[in-house]
């Protein structure tokens, strides 16, 4: 199973702040937003790609990283182009797999804790709003964060059985094993949050 999504290295994307990179990631998101040309998408998913690059990942932990998510794009694009235009779906790959290429090397370069709290400190002035509590915020990224490798390896992992059972893998026989232990994982993550008062509120609140 994939332990965690952060790779150690000397980059200079590594060297950056991870609230910078967060940062950086919004704006990109929102500056892809108002892109419309094939051309100009295609620049900015080659300089959105090259912080993962400069990671020198092999291609099969690319692959176990990326390809789910990379699938999905591609899925979309077709019936984009489909229901719109052949263009339009090639605009829509472009830009998402920009901002995934991106985020995706902003996983890699920080560390979850730096992340949580440099989202943590972003949300502080929600939370003297009263609207929002900036703790909450942040340990909802960690988590996220956390589970999403956990996933990926569970489903290697029944995959994995399936295989030795002589079973081809199906999604309709993985897809409810894999909600299943993953709604049980989260079910025993949140008693231990609410057990340790990590929200606010201690065990005997609720």
């Amino acid at each position: 199973m994939i332990a965690s999504l952060y790779v150690e290295g000397r980059t200079p994307f590594h060297r950056l702040p991870a609230g910078a990179k967060l940062l950086l990631l919004v704006l990109v998101g929102i500056g892809l937003a108002f892109l419309h040309s094939p051309w100009v998408l295609g620049g900015a998913l080659v300089i959105c790609a090259m912080p993962y690059v400069l990671l020198r990942l092999p291609f099969s932990e690319t692959r176990r990283r990326l390809g789910l998510m990379v699938l999905t794009v591609l899925l979309l694009g077709l019936a984009t182009a489909w229901f719109e235009s052949p263009l339009a779906g090639l605009v829509a790959c472009l830009r998402i797999l920009a901002l995934v290429l991106l985020a995706a090397a902003v996983t890699a370069t920080s560390e979850i804790a730096d992340m949580m709290a440099a989202v943590t400190r972003a949300m502080m002035p929600l939370e003297r709003l009263g609207l929002i509590k900036a703790q909450d915020v942040g340990l909802a990224l960690g988590l996220a964060l956390r589970f999403a490798p956990e996933i990926a390896g569970r489903h290697q992992a029944l995959v994995a059985a399936h295989r030795a059972r002589g079973l081809k893998p199906r999604w309709c026989h993985i897809l409810p094993a894999l909600i299943v232990l993953t709604l049980k994982e989260a079910d025993e993550v949140a008693r231990a949050i609410d057990a340790r008062g990590l929200r606010g509120h201690k065990a005997s609140d609720r």
